[in-house]
């Protein structure tokens, strides 16, 4: 595996601290991390956008810590900043709610201890200022603390109090956090589907497009997953590919390439070997892939003037012959004959009301975790707009989705 610091944040658990202005949450944030992550100050909403960093906290490992603003926050900024940290609850993991001992409990929390619950969020609920003696004049608890307190108190994984000024709890508080580490078994790329031994091709074009000295991040952690199960991995360009399979003289036990030769790809490729592609590989990796494979046949009744949303979870600068920009919307005004309008999102712009659109693609999600991915998802689909990817959607106009999911038996049997 990667060390600690080159773990990809979409491979980090994001740990969201949640809470209302002045309560503490940036104190407990730096007290965490062990660093000045966040700006503190007794002026409430000091934090006035969510601030991220990817780190490692023993014993989590590496994670994303998003110190986030006050959800009580007022105005018409103030409603803006309520919305972003909605949005960081996409992508958050594990939640900790920072409470004000001497404030106690407001609906304020009882409304993000809601939220937590809709969106299936794990979470704890970290009592700050506990150093400030009960029976000082500091304390304001009111009956409507006291019983909001004990409503909430049966719903989160625990309550720790903790104190950001003198570090008590704080251990105590990341140990607890660390029990709250999903639990499922660690994803694999494609090591599920391969053996020790196998021969695996990779088919990575290096155009202008390509990072140069680099490998695009799917291409790296499958190389790595196919290593790590004892498997050999033959990295060829496309223009290199039909000569490279005449050398071997071994039949490979799978070909896995950049969706965007997959058509070239096919054609030499015989057809006794199975065949996928990289973002096909993420998708089911980041949850995508069965939503996508329902959702592609939408293609078929895409109309004339019709949108489609083509987003990716990454931002970066657009070249020539884009696959976002130009590749995709090409194919899909050739294969369905129409001229269709096609708009884009990128990094964190996907949008809250996708029923304009009649169709999403969408990347692979190697950048966004795996709960952002299936919220996009299940977001999109519950506003009755079909959702597919990349891969999928370029295998499906090039006539040979059947043979890229044949590594996927019980997705392939039902196109």
């Amino acid at each position: 595996m990667a060390g600690m610091n080159e773990t990809p944040s979409g491979e980090r658990i994001h740990i969201g601290f949640f809470g209302r202005r002045n309560a503490g949450k940036s104190s407990v944030v730096n007290a965490v991390t062990g660093q000045d992550l966040a700006v503190v100050s007794e002026v409430k909403g000091t934090t006035t956008d969510p601030v991220t960093k990817s780190m490692e906290i023993l014993p989590l490992g590496p994670v994303v810590i998003i110190d986030t603003p006050g959800f009580d926050d007022e105005g018409s900024l103030g409603e803006l900043r309520i919305q972003r940290t909605r949005k960081i609850l996409e992508k958050t993991d594990i939640a900790v709610l920072v409470v004000d001992t001497t404030e106690g409990f407001r609906k304020v929390d009882a409304e993000l201890v809601g939220l937590f619950k809709e969106k299936s969020i794990p979470f704890l609920i970290a009592l700050n200022k506990s150093d400030i003696p009960e029976d000082s004049e500091d304390h304001n608890i009111d009956e409507e603390s006291a019983g909001l307190m004990q409503s909430i108190a049966g719903s989160c994984s625990g309550m720790i109090h903790v104190s950001a000024m003198t570090g008590d709890g704080i251990n105590e508080l990341k140990d607890r956090i660390a029990l709250l580490k999903p639990q499922s078994e660690e994803g694999r790329l494609v090591a599920d589907k391969i053996n020790p031994g196998d021969l695996i091709v990779l088919v990575v074009p290096i155009d202008k497009a390509a990072p140069k000295g680099r490998l695009i991040l799917p291409q790296q952690q499958t190389i790595r997953d196919i290593l790590d199960t004892g498997a050999t991995a033959v990295v060829v360009q496309d223009t290199e590919l039909a000569d490279t399979l005449d050398k071997i003289g071994t039949k490979p036990a799978l070909v896995i390439t950049d969706s965007q030769v997959f058509g070239k790809v096919d054609r030499i490729v015989p057809p006794d070997v199975p065949l996928t592609s990289f973002s096909i590989l993420m998708a089911r990796y980041k949850g995508l892939l069965d939503d996508a494979v329902r959702g592609v046949a939408a293609i078929n009744s895409l109309k004339d003037g019709d949108r489609v949303l083509i987003a990716e979870g990454c931002t970066h600068h657009r070249q020539c012959g884009d696959i976002g920009t130009v590749k995709i919307p090409k194919w899909l005004n050739e294969f369905t004959g129409n001229d269709l309008v096609f708009e884009t999102a990128s990094g964190t712009g996907y949008p809250d009301d996708l029923t304009p659109y009649a169709l999403v693609v969408h990347c692979g999600g190697c950048m966004l975790n795996e709960r952002e991915v299936k919220h996009r998802a299940s977001r999109t689909t519950a506003q009755g707009v079909p959702i597919t990817n990349y891969g999928t959607m370029i295998a499906y106009v090039h006539g040979i989705l059947k043979r890229s999911l044949s590594i996927f038996p019980e997705l392939a049997e039902t196109l």
